[in-house]
């Protein structure tokens, strides 16, 4: 039996409060509330006895009375503070006493203090927070331990490995030292709430993260705004977090019409998960549009060229690029080629041509502005001269209008044979404008 919080949390019916007062009648309506909630609830009427039961066993939590003979709340939760630091701490009072309250703050560092009388459910909802914050906590320490194994393991396979992982984690921390200090953590945990979901999706975020600050930088983009892009590759896909398993291991072309519905409102789950973060508000602007295409049919707004912000239009790139190789778009997975030439027949359609060519360049290719430069002489072929490396100077079309392929689209054999096949069957001839080499 679980109580939901937010999207991708709960409170597990294991959880366990321990509850400390001198007064009877509170011990029992505390323990009824949460009782009824389906947490495991234990009581003590002092300080002393709370802490020789906290001796044999572990709680999540614990709330305290301020005012109690023997042991006050502020000597109580700090004894809980030192001896059971992942304990969370709640105080409850009845007096309207700051010193004492700011006491119990700096000396048991509690979590929260609820006022006497309280209403039910709003302490429950303290009691979730709280509980949602344990969560986190220690998902955050079993992280950290798994990277500092894996980081072992690492340095024991490639000592050179571990000095590369290293310089570029002093690189990010010097781009963006206080988004770092401040949320990295919260980043790891939403980063891998999806990754953890699917074997095909491991490091999927970091390549993508990694390929977009590229494309980023190659465009010039400041280090600010590459910092947003890297974060939303981060994130983008954490809106997935809720779906069900067929899903996430369908190909997009395979999913019917239901589940595509479902699919493409994984950016807007995104944008309410992180939205209460202020420091990632630009990184959520660049997620919520990442499936928009550059021709205004995409998704959620069919915004049309410049109109989708500019990160987005990078992060579309990165992640379809990795997506390709991973067979999460198609039936089958790409290698990096096939997964380029792609891109390359988006560019105009799915992609911002400007983006694709900062992405062929940073692959090793030429954008088409060097295409035009080195290979300036066009020249009419016909399809049977045809040869695979071949570039499209200009849109090929039919004698009817219909578009087949655009300019600056690189011939392979399936394409020339595509061409050669619909000629035969349309009993058309088709011509092709292509750049040709000065040098050939």
């Amino acid at each position: 039996m679980t109580e939901s919080l937010e999207p991708g949390l709960s409170v597990d019916a294991s959880a366990s409060i321990l509850c400390v007062d001198d007064e009877p009648s509170i011990l029992s309506a505390l323990r009824r509330l949460f009782r009824a909630k389906g947490l495991a609830v234990q009581v003590a009427q002092s300080g002393p006895a709370a802490l020789a039961l906290m001796q044999t066993q572990n709680f999540d939590l614990v709330i305290s009375d301020m005012r109690m003979p023997e042991m006050d709340g502020v000597a109580f939760l700090e004894q809980v503070r030192l001896h059971w630091p992942d304990t969370m701490r709640l105080l409850l009072t009845g007096y309207a006493d700051i010193n004492a309250v700011m006491g119990a703050i700096n000396k048991g560092e509690i979590y929260r203090y609820i006022a006497k009388p309280w209403d039910d459910n709003d302490i429950f909802l303290v009691v979730r927070g709280a509980l949602q914050h344990h969560v986190l906590e220690l998902e955050q320490k079993r992280l950290q331990a798994l990277v500092q194994l894996q980081n072992e393991e690492l340095k024991a396979m490639n000592d050179s490995l571990e000095v590369r992982v290293h310089t570029r984690t002093q690189e990010l921390r010097q781009a963006n030292e206080r988004m770092r200090n401040n949320f990295i953590t919260s980043i790891k945990v939403f980063t891998s709430l999806i990754e953890l979901r699917h074997a095909n999706l491991a490091g999927h975020a970091r390549r993508v993260a990694d390929m977009a600050r590229k494309i980023a930088t190659h465009m010039g983009l400041d280090a600010k705004q590459g910092q947003e892009i890297f974060v939303a590759g981060l994130l983008h896909e954490v809106g997935k977090v809720g779906f069900a398993d067929e899903l996430l291991s369908t190909p997009v072309v395979m999913l019917n019409t239901r589940q595509l519905e479902v699919f493409r409102t994984y950016p807007g789950i995104a944008e309410t998960i992180l939205m209460p973060l202020e420091e990632l508000k630009g990184a959520v602007e660049i997620i919520k549009s990442h499936l928009e295409r550059f021709d205004g049919g995409g998704y959620p707004h069919q915004l049309v060229g410049e109109r989708i912000p500019l990160g987005s239009r990078i992060l579309s790139v990165a992640s379809e690029f990795d997506s390709l190789q991973l067979g999460l778009i198609g039936q089958r997975k790409l290698d990096a080629r096939q997964a380029q030439e792609v891109i390359v027949q988006g560019s105009g359609r799915r992609f911002d041509p400007a983006v694709v060519d900062a992405f062929v360049v940073l692959r090793g290719g030429k954008s088409r502005e060097q295409l035009r430069n080195e290979k300036h002489v066009e020249r009419s072929v016909s399809s049977r001269d045809l040869v695979p490396g071949m570039v499209l100077s200009r849109d090929m079309i039919t004698p009817s209008g219909l578009l087949m392929l655009t300019a600056g689209h690189v011939l392979d054999d399936m394409v020339i044979r595509k061409i050669i096949d619909f000629e035969r069957s349309s009993e058309l001839k088709l011509a092709a404008e292509v750049w040709q080499d000065p040098q050939t």
